[in-house]
């Protein structure tokens, strides 16, 4: 077969966006179709002892709808076929920008990350240091004969790093702005990776999310499951949101925007999930986000189970704040919406596995398996397969990038089996945080 013809067979062959989410959406439903038939029994066992409003809340809540997201995902992932991005004649001119609040033990380290990408554009570099009480400060001062696209922002009181960002936007001199963290360090074309991937997407594009990997893994038990979590959990939630035309964060730790519509939205708003409500904005706004599953930033992860709580509380605050301030994102005709409505579910699915799974488990240590018994053991065999399903798809993007897949086994079980007994409580107390009202301030990304 000629080229001619390979073209031809490619082009009758080719599932449109629309196709593949009709597909995963009729395949989810038939396997929550399914789980409903096969979790009768267990309903009704449940159903007796806590009756008929309880039941259907930690049944659905635990096994019925996560288990309908999971076949959704698995389906998606498995009809993504992302174009690559290829190099660009001549690369844009991009601006980062650099928000540090007390990071004197790693911004010299970032700097030295964004130098060595050895960018094949115009490259400007703005540090706002947030009023740090340690000597961030004198590091970047000491930093600006070094690099000369480097440019200083030093503010003297703290205000937060909506503030921030927004103060060193004014500073931008290009039409693409890039954010990193002041603790990351960007793996080599990761500049390069993201852009091309942002001229590459369609028109409406706004942002790009970056790709997040852990950088401290090797610490403690803590950041080894932590590991995993970004390795393939949100890294796959984010490859198959952008595959429907909307990656619901682009996170502030790596993501490129287009300043004119930062512009439009009001720039970075003063919340804690700064990110998350701009992202938003901009979705609302009726621009597309995407994801660059190969442009790789390595930030520190939170090495003690105080802090991941409590980052995962920022997280979840973060997503009650997107719904107060953008509500009206819920009636936006795209598929992206899809996502927003399945985030809306996520204080059920979090409230049922933590006042339902949890006890479940110590019941069930005693003999009693209401809640917790075999119908839930047959959820770990699907959830093994997802992971592995995910492993398979990074493990090939890692491959093209020259990364390694550390063997992390112990990680990996404390992944699947007990990481959602931290976070999903600590999102319950980030929901109420919101809902109190309780005071706003930088902490754990």
């Amino acid at each position: 077969m000629n080229e001619d013809g390979r073209k031809a067979l490619r082009r009758m062959l080719y599932l449109p966006v629309s196709g593949k989410f009709l597909i995963a959406l009729i395949g989810a439903s038939a396997w929550m179709g399914f789980s409903i038939w096969a979790a009768e029994p267990w309903f009704a066992d449940l159903q007796d002892h806590v009756g008929l409003v309880l039941a259907v809340f930690l049944v659905y809540g635990i096994a019925i709808i996560p288990g309908f997201m999971n076949a959704f995902l698995a389906i998606s992932l498995i009809l993504d076929k992302r174009p690559p991005h290829r190099p660009l004649t001549v690369y844009p001119p991009i601006s980062i920008l650099v928000a540090a609040y007390n990071e004197q033990a790693s911004i010299e380290e970032t700097l030295v990350s964004i130098g060595h990408q050895n960018y094949p554009g115009g490259l400007q570099v703005i540090v706002i240091n947030d009023g740090s009480t340690d000597n961030t400060a004198a590091v970047v001062e000491r930093a600006l004969d070094q690099y000369p696209w480097l440019t200083f922002v030093d503010l003297k009181k703290n205000g937060g790093k909506a503030r921030a960002l927004n103060i060193g936007l004014k500073e931008v001199l290009h039409d693409l702005v890039i954010t990193v963290d002041a603790d990351s360090f960007l793996y080599r074309g990761a500049l390069a990776n993201i852009v091309e991937r942002y001229q590459a997407d369609p028109p409406n594009t706004r942002a790009v999310a970056g790709k997040i990997l852990v950088r401290n893994s090797r610490q403690n038990w803590i950041t080894r499951c932590q590991e995993w979590d970004y390795f393939h959990g949100i890294s796959a939630i984010k490859r198959v949101q952008s595959l429907f035309q909307g990656t619901l964060v682009a996170q502030g730790a790596f993501s490129v925007y287009d300043r004119a519509a930062l512009a439009e939205v009001g720039g970075w708003p003063e919340c804690v999930g700064e990110d998350i409500v701009l992202t938003w904005a901009l979705l609302k706004a009726g621009y597309r986000v995407g994801h660059c599953e190969d442009a790789c930033l390595f930030t520190n992860v939170p090495s003690t189970v105080k802090q991941l709580v409590k980052q995962r509380q920022r997280w979840a605050r973060g997503m009650t704040e997107a719904f107060i301030k953008h509500p009206g994102i819920l009636l936006k005709s795209r598929l992206s919406t899809f996502f927003v409505y399945w985030n809306l579910l996520f204080p059920w699915l979090d409230l049922a596995f933590t006042i339902g799974f949890i006890p479940g488990l110590v019941l069930a240590l005693f003999g009693y398996y209401w809640i917790v018994g075999l119908m839930t053991l047959a959820l770990l065999p699907a959830a093994f397969a997802l992971s592995l399903l995910m492993f398979s798809i990074e493990r090939q993007m890692f491959k093209k990038t020259g990364l390694v897949v550390r063997k992390n086994v112990q990680g990996f079980f404390v992944y699947v089996l007990l990481y959602s007994l931290i976070l999903q409580p600590a999102s319950i107390l980030g929901y109420l945080d919101e809902l109190l009202r309780k005071p706003k301030a930088w902490g754990t990304k």
